[in-house]
């Protein structure tokens, strides 16, 4: 069963509202001694926690699976339809244009579906789509297929963190969230290789057809998620809700200094990502020892989801935010000095330690940040601050280069993540201060 001893580092819950379960958290915080409540029955969900972990886990392990398995085709089938190779790459690039959009509208279908029924209609709506790419004859209407799985990512990711924030006890939180990014990225390693086969053995459409049934999948487990605790239904049917825009404006300088370092640490994980095969290919490796490098590093980055939760859980998230960006930085720098396959597979490494170590980081710093009411709308601001960094960080690359070297943009991009570090702890400290001179007086230290 998952270690429930309560965080030791208080400060890094950066949330301006004190809700009764954060109220119960930190009445244990407060106590000198490391003895765990006897009472656990608030820890364990409605149904128990194998119907939990299955039903929480299992959809977006198969949704990931079925992405990861036409994610790299996007390309391939767009010049097979006689797109130009700039117009193949920027339909591969709809997907993430298309959750930027679809991430403020989410918050209003997941609040008037509930999450359940919203994580549901996104995995269908994903499998009508896939089954239109599986049939696109023309680059018009695979773009059009492209772009909407973009949205319907949107909703599925922002109504998964926000179920699991609710039923999930705050003590559990950064596991639960970093098992869930864990979950996402062994279905993107666990994808292309059945994509791969499937293509192998009949064509490259079929791989469409496969994400389109993982999906259906995916929505069935969802139905047999249990229900949200009866406190948080209680709350959401009290009155009307807060608008997106209030939300929005109540919050705008917790976005600007927390959401602002989470968008670099996105921007981060993102360049990392895309400049490994770059560099890979200037110092003249073929393609086979590319991709068993950034395979190395993959596995080396899905292996330690969950120590991260772990420390973030038992430590404070400042042990895992601003380590993991100086790792990332030193990868960075690193590689700009190695020009031989063992060096570059070190540096790979350490790149895939730095980026593995912080999985479920951005989810759990919004997560912590969210207000009881008004969680969803909060919480689509916070998603589209990530992704605006995931997006940001290729296009970094391309104007880094254009002004010198690919070398120099991979050190200029280490520096960065430096004083990225630097102004995510400064986030997480203020947040805390925030939340002290907020409390009301005698209530718990935080």
């Amino acid at each position: 069963m998952l270690d429930e001893h309560a965080d030791t580092e208080p400060s890094d819950v950066p949330d301006d509202s004190m809700s009764p379960r954060d109220a119960d958290r930190d009445a244990v915080m407060t106590q000198e001694s490391n003895v765990e409540p006897t009472d656990d029955s608030a820890a364990i969900p409605e149904g128990g926690w194998p119907r939990f972990l299955a039903a929480a886990y299992g959809p977006p392990l198969l949704s990931s699976i079925g992405y990861g398995a036409v994610t790299p085709l996007i390309a391939l089938s767009a010049l097979g339809l006689g797109a130009s190779v700039p117009l193949s790459a920027l339909i591969t690039g709809l997907t993430g244009i298309a959750t930027m959009v679809g991430d403020l509208p989410a918050s209003w279908i997941a609040t008037r579906l509930g999450e359940k029924r919203a994580i549901a209609a996104a995995c269908c709506w994903d499998a009508c789509w896939m089954t239109v790419a599986f049939m696109a004859s023309n680059v018009v209407v695979l773009s059009m297929a492209v772009f909407c799985f973009g949205l319907s990512g949107s909703v599925f990711g922002l109504a998964r963190q926000s179920f699991i924030t609710e039923a999930t006890p705050i003590r559990l939180r950064a596991r639960a969230l970093s098992s869930l990014g864990g979950t996402q990225r062994i279905g993107y390693f666990i994808g292309p290789l059945i994509g791969s086969g499937i293509v192998a053995m009949w064509n490259l459409q079929a791989a469409y057809g496969f994400a389109a049934i993982m999906s259906l999948f995916a929505a069935g487990v969802t139905l047999a998620l249990p229900d949200l605790p009866a406190d948080v239904a209680a709350r959401r049917r009290s009155g009307h809700g807060p608008t997106l825009w209030s939300i929005l404006r109540k919050n705008v300088r917790v976005y600007l200094i927390v959401g602002s370092g989470v968008l670099t640490l996105a921007l981060t994980r993102s360049a990392r990502q895309a400049i490994l095969p770059l560099w890979c290919e200037s110092i003249g490796m073929d393609a086979s020892a590319t991709s068993l490098i950034f395979a190395v590093s993959m596995g080396v980055d899905t292996s330690l989801f969950f120590l991260g939760g772990f420390i973030m859980d038992r430590f404070g998230r400042r042990f895992v935010a601003v380590p993991s960006m100086i790792v990332l930085g030193i990868g960075l720098v690193g590689l700009a000095f190695t020009h031989h396959v063992a060096t570059v597979l070190i540096m790979a490494i350490i790149l895939g330690l730095g980026n593995g170590i912080g999985a479920g980081i951005v989810m759990t710093l919004g997560s912590d940040a969210s207000p009881d009411v008004g969680r969803a709308q909060f919480l689509s601001g916070w998603r589209l601050m990530g992704d605006a960094g995931t997006t940001l960080g290729p296009l970094a690359i391309s104007g880094l280069t254009l002004i010198g070297s690919l070398a120099v943009a991979t050190v200029v991009l280490g520096v960065f993540a430096w004083a990225a570090s630097a102004w995510l702890g400064h986030g997480i400290t203020w947040s805390y201060r925030q939340r002290q001179t907020t409390q009301p007086t005698g209530a718990p230290a935080n």
